[in-house]
């Protein structure tokens, strides 16, 4: 089974190795029919520390690294 990407806009880098990642989509509404922005939030796994906040990423979804980091941001080539 392919691992999810998703792309998003880096909000913090102040923890070590992690930054968080808002992931913005699109989704209509069921009555009105309406499209309305979500967002969310991702810790995503930053080994390198490259990352700062404003930066556009491509996160893909790994095996858990801790708690709450299910995520790591993919290098360039990738």
């Amino acid at each position: 089974m392919p691992k999810r990407v998703m792309q998003g806009i880096v909000t913090s880098d102040k923890a070590n190795c992690t930054v968080s990642v808002k992931v913005e989509r699109r989704v209509k509404h069921p009555i009105y029919g309406k499209f309305i922005r979500q967002s969310k939030k991702y810790a995503a796994h930053d080994p390198e520390n490259r990352f700062k906040v404003g930066d556009t990423v491509r996160i893909r979804e790994c095996r858990p690294v801790s708690k709450s980091k299910r995520w790591e941001v993919l290098a360039d080539g990738e």
